[in-house]
């Protein structure tokens, strides 16, 4: 311990969060000792801070300090560009730093206070893409003050970062729903870590344990828990896969969404907000229309809710550094020695943080409309091949030359482009940055049609056994009601 407690620490930006980060650290004496911010501001250059001094500027003084492998450097610049993270990183990594942590650009950092633990490692998705739009978390989490809010799939990666955020809104109770006992646990635990490092306001936590897929259980615990508010997130999203398994995402995304759909409505809940895809846009894979009909389902419920409600869809398309996404997978197959394996040098994809996604999807609950569906804006698309040289980079590696990258063609269920929208539904900017509502063009006529079909495929029904996990039915009743099927 006392040789651990001798790591020096260099925290990049000597503004408002580097100072709060290196209070902290000088208060807990637990991770070593500041040996100095860096800065380009000539206001601080020169002066001490709370006895730590200012070295600057970052681009000359990089080059001259001296640290050991043990030594770490924190960028806490969470309103910084990424072209400037990205200059920070490579200055930082020239002069023999291994160890480096960010405290992310998100919302509920700028918005509040700024704390060791929520820094991590920097990746690639600090340095990849846009820079995440802004939102005062806090303000826009109004709405949610006070009341009683259920997160589905919260130990996923979408449910768990609305599930931290949502410790900034002042809700009295996170109800933290899911059917996987070891992912509810995680994010139990980190919420309360959290709270006790003085993370966001003192929410009651509540875990809970149950399946969508169980109607009966969905009815009894809506009506035990009272909810004010419910976030969606939960659902089978992995697209190779479930074209392998397309009974189970069809009675999971889709059943599952009909009985917490109707469970709400039925407990009085007055916001709910589904988490939808761009491969729900004219879809060729089995999840992209699993979550085609949770968007009619959801409209169809926007129908039967109370005046004073509001149900509504938000979608996004992929979430960089999501579990089971590209970016997890580049890292495990650099540790491997590679190589990194993409589909075609030319698939591109719009991708969104994680914590952007969530602060905007919690934005939208509470100025959304009942009945509307939301787009969030994406910006433009990045090729996945530029992700897997970028992260190939970052390990400090030359791509094609120290690490291969393999060309593996298309899995079933993909495609080269994802549209995020019809041409139809026509997005049009909103009063809020990076929010888009869409002309609402589904036809939900024909949701209870489609789903008394798919009910003894997934359910079992003595009277129509075989029907029941038959695949090929499946898929012939959902090519009947939505062609674009491959």
């Amino acid at each position: 311990m006392a040789e651990y407690m001798k790591k020096c620490m260099y925290i990049i930006g000597a503004g408002f969060a580097g100072r709060m980060l290196a209070k902290e650290i000088c208060q807990k004496k637990l991770f070593g000792e500041v040996a100095a911010f860096l800065d380009d501001d000539p206001e601080l250059i020169g002066k001490t801070l709370d006895g730590i001094p200012v070295l600057g500027p970052i681009a000359h003084f990089t080059s001259f300090l001296r640290h050991t492998e043990r030594d770490e450097a924190i960028i806490a610049i969470p309103s910084a560009p990424k072209e400037r993270i990205s200059e920070i990183y490579n200055l930082l990594t020239k002069s023999g730093f291994s160890r480096i942590r960010i405290l992310p650009s998100v919302s509920q950092i700028v918005d509040g206070d700024a704390h060791l633990i929520q820094t991590r490692e920097i990746d690639p998705l600090d340095i990849l893409g846009r820079t995440p739009v802004t939102i005062p978390l806090k303000e826009s989490l109004q709405y949610l003050r006070g009341k009683r809010v259920l997160i589905t799939g919260a130990g996923g990666s979408i449910g768990s970062e609305i599930a931290r955020q949502l410790l900034s809104g002042g809700a009295s109770r996170l109800y933290i729903f899911g059917h996987g006992e070891n992912s509810i646990y995680q994010i139990d635990k980190e919420l309360r870590l959290l709270q006790k490092e003085g993370v966001g306001e003192k929410a009651t936590i509540v875990p809970v344990i149950g399946e969508l897929k169980d109607r009966q259980y969905m009815f009894h615990i809506m009506d035990k828990l009272k909810c004010d508010a419910v976030f969606h997130c939960a659902a089978y999203k992995h697209v190779p896969l479930m074209e392998e398994n397309p009974v189970a995402v069809i009675e999971n995304n889709v059943f599952g969404t009909k009985n917490i759909l109707d469970a709400s409505l039925a407990a009085g809940v007055k916001k709910f907000v589904l988490i939808s895809t761009d491969k729900a846009v004219k879809p060729v894979c089995t999840y992209g229309v699993s979550k085609l009909l949770c968007e009619k389902l959801l409209l169809q419920a926007s129908k039967k809710a109370a005046s004073d409600s509001s149900f509504m869809f938000v979608r996004f398309g992929n979430v960089i550094g999501s579990r089971g996404s590209i970016l997890p997978l580049f890292n495990a197959q650099i540790k491997t020695g590679g190589p990194l394996t993409v589909t075609d040098p030319e698939v591109k994809r719009f991708f969104m943080t994680i914590p952007e996604a969530c602060s905007l999807v919690l934005q939208s609950g509470g100025v959304g409309k009942n009945g509307t569906p939301y787009l969030l804006d994406m910006g433009e698309p990045i090729k996945i091949l530029a992700i897997a040289e970028e992260v190939i980079r970052m390990y400090g590696f030359e791509p094609y030359k120290d690490v291969d990258i393999k060309f593996i063609g298309l899995r079933k269920g993909e495609r080269m482009d994802e549209p995020l929208w019809t041409e139809e539904e026509n997005p049009q900017k909103t009063a809020y940055n990076k929010i888009l509502a869409l002309q609402n063009t589904h036809d939900i006529h024909t949701i209870d049609e489609i789903l008394c079909e798919l009910s003894p495929v997934c359910i079992y029904n003595e009277t129509d056994k075989q029907a029941y996990r038959n695949q090929e039915l499946l898929k012939k009743i959902l090519q009947k009601y939505v062609p674009t099927l491959l």
